[in-house]
């Protein structure tokens, strides 16, 4: 249990930034181009968290496994890095932060790939809820008409559409306010996101 009076610079004053902090997912089809958004956002000075999922995937690849996300821990451990992510120190003077996926895309992910929720998944999506971590307005971004395969990303442009529609109800499911970031030049993509961040109501 945390005592009170705690110094300036302390526990106390690490968890009022982090409370202070926006927090805004990006979610939608694979494919989409939101993580080439996330790289915008960041390069116009936005803090913004990377896809956990990519990373699992990309580390088990290098470990000789072609498939990881048909592995038995493969949920736990995205899940895992999501919080681990979520709750490191922010940056000093950082008010807003952009996720690429957060755990409610894990979710939708189990669900596509009919795999049962683990335990630890569904203790964060509580978690997340009870401690109001992420805004209530989320980024769809909407498919651009075509997928590129990747080392991660082996599902089709059909396929794609569907495990969008997960993401879409699980949000909804959950009580989120869906922004619609429709087809467009990144620019124009960028442009709707940070004008809806700037008017939060």
């Amino acid at each position: 249990m945390r005592r009170g009076g705690a110094a300036p610079g302390g526990e106390d004053a690490a968890d009022a930034r982090r409370e202070r902090i926006r927090r805004y997912v990006l979610t939608g089809a694979p494919g989409a181009g939101k993580t080439t958004i996330a790289r915008r956002l960041r390069e116009r000075g936005h803090a913004v968290i990377d896809e956990a999922a990519t990373d699992v995937i990309a580390y088990g690849q290098s470990r000789g496994d072609e498939e990881p996300w048909n592995g038995p821990k493969f949920l736990e451990e995205v899940v895992r890095m999501q919080r681990r992510r979520q709750q490191a120190p922010p940056a000093s003077g950082t008010a807003v932060q952009f996720y690429d996926r957060s755990p409610l895309c894990t979710l939708a992910l189990a669900r596509y790939l009919r795999h049962p929720v683990p335990a630890a998944l569904d203790a964060e999506i509580d978690r997340i809820r009870r401690e109001n971590v992420y805004e209530s307005r989320v980024f769809l971004i909407h498919p651009i008409g075509f997928i590129v395969p990747t080392a991660a990303r082996r599902i089709s442009f059909e396929e794609s559409l569907a495990f969008a529609r997960v993401h879409e109800e699980v949000y909804r499911a959950h009580g989120y306010d869906l922004v619609d970031v429709p087809p467009g030049t990144v620019e124009e993509r960028l442009a709707l996101i940070e004008e809806r961040v700037r008017t939060p109501s």
